[in-house]
This record gives structure tokens, sequence and C-alpha cells, in this order.
């Protein structure tokens, strides 16, 4: 008797794999493994989700009018340009679903986020890599990947998971150089990182031009990850769209409250960069020793930092993965994303960082 089918394009997906949660024999990890803000939200955000015991039974407000609002307030943008997601995952998946046709392409850069690809296949678009230039994007290269059925060009700025940056001249160069009939989609997930509120102009192109989006997360800085909560802004033809596909109630009461408060702490963001900062020079610099033993540190704009390792041996980014799993500290290792002799380690606190150095120095001893 027949089955049902999945549509071939799909099963050609290589699933999503999140970063390890979970430490061998289920101790407490030091987890340094999906670039999490360690220090949470904002105290006013714990405080508001723990009052919030009521209306729990109603629907939220599914054009999230309250939170667009203030992204509006604080970015200066048209909240009616505003759209809001599960995460900016949400908005990623669907842009490929309104744009492509079967058969039709999607260009990413090589090492990028791999939610691109997986979007793209979705839709049954064909995934384009770009190959990038010392772990960075490179502008020339991705205009020279695009074809004529590209409708989609997805480019996270700072990068993940390489933490590289290219500067707003070259995403304006990068703009300049595209056909009007292809979208850019300017991923902002770690802006907040950096100590400018536009870091690489997308959000100015998204005020302005017809075929720029810009997305953003509360995963991130704002530490809500486990809420869900993103947005995205662009032309308003463009939103539009994005309102007919997405979800009718993307964000729960409870996200919608967590992330408004949350937004109107800048305090705490200013704060929680600032430590940033220094513990993710404390580990680049660390990392940085250890250059005689074939590990480097890939500059980082973001909340992480990309290792890179010798190809074999004990401090091979397999080995090495696998040795601090042991011993309760996850880190990323990505293979699947082209880069199976770096490990990407997330900045943690000022005690998980120096756990994370003090277990590195160990092994480079002993290696």
């Amino acid at each position: 008797m027949p089955m049902p089918t999945a549509n071939p394009w799909i099963r050609a997906i290589e699933a999503y794999v999140p970063g390890a949660a979970r430490a061998p024999g289920g101790a407490e990890p030091v987890k340094l493994s999906s670039n999490e803000n360690p220090w949470g939200p904002s105290p006013l955000v714990i405080e508001r989700i723990r009052a919030f015991s009521h209306g729990v039974h109603r629907y939220p407000d599914g054009a999230a009018t309250e939170l667009r609002r203030r992204i509006a307030f604080l970015h200066d943008l048209d909240s009616d340009r505003i759209v809001c997601g599960t995460g900016s995952d949400e908005i990623l998946q669907l842009l490929p679903l309104i744009y492509c046709r079967a058969g039709d392409s999607v260009v990413h850069v090589r090492h990028g986020f791999m939610v691109y690809p997986i979007a793209a296949r979705r839709a049954g678009a064909e995934p384009l890599a770009a190959p990038d230039t010392a772990f960075t994007a490179d502008v020339d290269s991705i205009l020279s990947t695009i074809r004529a059925d590209t409708r989609i060009v997805f480019l996270a700025n700072p990068n993940n998971p390489t933490g590289t940056m290219i500067p707003a001249s070259e995403v304006a160069r990068l703009h300049a150089g595209l056909r009007p009939d292809i979208l850019l989609v300017l991923d902002q997930a770690y802006a907040e990182y950096l100590d400018s509120p536009d870091p690489d102009g997308a959000l100015a192109l998204a005020r302005t031009a017809p075929n720029v989006l810009a997305t953003r997360t509360f995963s991130k800085i704002y530490g809500l990850g486990g809420l869900r909560v993103g947005w995205a802004t662009g032309p308003a033809s463009v939103i539009a769209e994005l309102n007919r596909v997405r979800a009718p109630f993307p964000i729960s009461t409870l996200g919608l409250a967590a992330a408004e408060t949350a937004i109107a702490d800048q305090e705490w963001v200013s704060r929680c960069r600032a430590a940033n900062a220094t513990q993710r020079e404390r580990l680049t610099q660390a990392i940085v020793t250890l250059g005689n033993q074939g590990l480097a540190a890939i500059p980082s704009a973001a909340n992480f930092v990309l290792m890179t390792c010798p190809p074999e041996g004990p401090l091979s980014a397999a080995a090495l993965h696998d040795w601090l799993a042991k011993r309760g500290i996850l880190v990323r290792w990505l293979p699947k994303q082209g880069l199976p002799n770096a490990l990407r380690v997330s900045v943690g606190t000022e005690d998980e960082t120096g756990r994370f150095i003090e277990a590195l120095r160990e092994r480079a001893a002993a290696a």
C-alpha cells in the first residue's frame, strides 16, 4: 500500500542540530555551545515573568502591537513596517517560501548560519554557498555566486559561526550589486554586541531600499532564547507578505511581556555588552597564547569565538570537543558547516570562561 511520501527537496534537508545542552552523565554543564547570554535577561524581565500569571488563558496579541511600538521607538523605525515572529528563525524560514519557486536558488556565505540552506530547501530552492575569505564574507564572491534564478541573498553580520563582520560600506556595495528582484536579508542577530545602534547599516538600508529586510532577535543579548522572540523590518510590501503567512499567534503572552520589558532596559543591555567584550578578549588571548600548538582565534564581533585547531592529535577539534564534554564543558564542533578543524566557543561568565581556559591549558600542557 502506498505511504505518504515527502517531497524530494524536503528529504534533501540535513536537519538543524542545536548546540549540546547536556553533559555526559547528566551533570550541570558549562554550556558554551549555543551563543546564549550567560548573564540572562534583565532583572526587570525576571520580575515581570514571575508576576505574569494572569491572562495566559487568553491568546496573545498576534500583531505584537506594543512590542512593535517599542522596537520602532528605540530604532527610529515605522512600527507598521515591523513584523514579529517566533524568533528571527521563523521569519528567515518563511522568506524562501514566499519568494522562491522550486528550482530557484538562494545564496548564503559558505561558513554561515545553518538555517539558510534549510530554509531554501524547504521551498524547493537550491542553496548556493559563496566562498568566504579568511572566514569573512566576500562581497565579490557573493555577487559572482548569484545566478539568473537567485531570489534571495542571506547575510549574517556579524556572521555565525565565525564571528567576523564586514563594514557598512561593503554591505552597501553588496546591495548595489544585486538585481532589484533579489531580496537581500541582513541578519543582525548579534548587532547589539557592537557599540553602534546599526553597526552595518542594515536598518538604514531596510528603511529606504525596496529589496532589503533586516532581522533581529531577543535570543542573544536580551537573554530570551527560551521564549523565542524575533523581528524584522523592511519594505511595506515584504512585511505584508510575511504577515500573510506567519503563524497567527507567533509569540506567547509571556514572550511578549518579557520582550517588551527587555527592550525597555537598555542599561542592562549595555552592561551585558561590556561584560561580553571583557570575557571575549580574555578568551581570545588565552587561545592566542597557545598558537605554538596549532590553536588560533578568529577575531570576533559577537558573543563567541571561533577557535581553529590542528587537524590531528589531542588538540584537534574532534578530540578536544569530546575531551571538554567529558569534563562538563560544552562547545560547538562544526564539521557539517565545513569547519571540521574548528570549535565555536560561546562567551561565558567570568567563572565559565575561566573554567574553559583552565581546561584548555590543561589539555595543551598534556599534548
